[in-house]
């Protein structure tokens, strides 16, 4: 009896408990509110570096000025230091360091040399009509983007298929001599040889099957990339 007229007789006390609840309530909502801000922030970040990143950065952030380099290992003929250009083509670079990276050219061949033009590698299919399953877009002029890199000797560029600006995947080219008048604007340079311009020049020299093909022709004895190493 004296505990139920305790309670009936405290309404104050009732409020202030009644009180004390709504402010808890309110507390639990204003978090709940924060916490879905905070989640939707986050989401709303990661959509908007997709969309700014996943063209260009397919697993590699570049800093501003950064070059990175690989070297290309070629079975009996030894190595080859190549500097990357991210600034000019960073999906294109992206897209090598991360085949790269992956192990994608390892055994891979050299499938068309063309002398005193090119040497052609990095074609799965060792025959220039494959890739790594996935194309990119054409960095270079006539495809809308700015590429002031030239096709001189020594520069790594993308191959691609003729009438096609975006169908480069894993195949890569290196230029044996000035090739400017026939492949600038119309090809995604990204990088030079640094180091072991002899070794393209040695792989360039090798006997080919079809030596009388102005477009290049498979070397008699096939020239396997060993490795391409991304250099920390």
């Amino acid at each position: 009896m004296s505990t139920m007229a305790n309670k009936s007789r405290n309404p104050y006390e009732q409020k202030r408990a009644e009180a004390a609840r709504k402010a808890k309530s309110q507390r639990y909502v204003r978090l709940a509110a924060v916490a879905v801000a905070v989640v939707a922030v986050i989401v709303v970040a990661v959509v908007i570096l997709k969309s700014i990143g996943g063209k260009t950065d397919p697993g590699y952030g570049f800093a501003p000025g950064e070059k990175p380099r690989v070297t290309i290992s070629f079975e009996g003929f030894g190595d080859v230091l190549v500097e990357l250009e991210p600034d000019v083509a960073p999906i294109t670079v992206a897209n090598f360091l991360k085949l790269a990276g992956d192990g994608f050219y390892d055994g891979l061949t050299i499938h068309r040399v063309a002398p005193g033009f090119v040497i052609q590698g990095g074609d799965p299919s060792g025959d220039g009509s494959g890739g790594s399953g996935e194309t990119i877009k054409g960095e270079f002029s006539s495809n809308g983007v700015a590429n002031d890199i030239e096709h001189v000797r020594g520069v790594i560029s993308m191959a691609r298929v003729g009438g096609d600006n975006d169908s480069a995947t894993s195949q890569f080219f290196i230029t044996l001599g000035d090739a400017r008048g026939s492949l600038d604007g119309s090809y995604a340079g990204f990088g030079h040889v640094i180091d072991g311009m002899d070794v393209i020049d040695a792989i360039a020299a090798v006997p080919l099957v079809d030596p009388a093909n102005t477009q290049g022709s498979a070397p008699v004895t096939p020239v396997v990339i060993r490795q391409i190493a991304v250099n920390g």
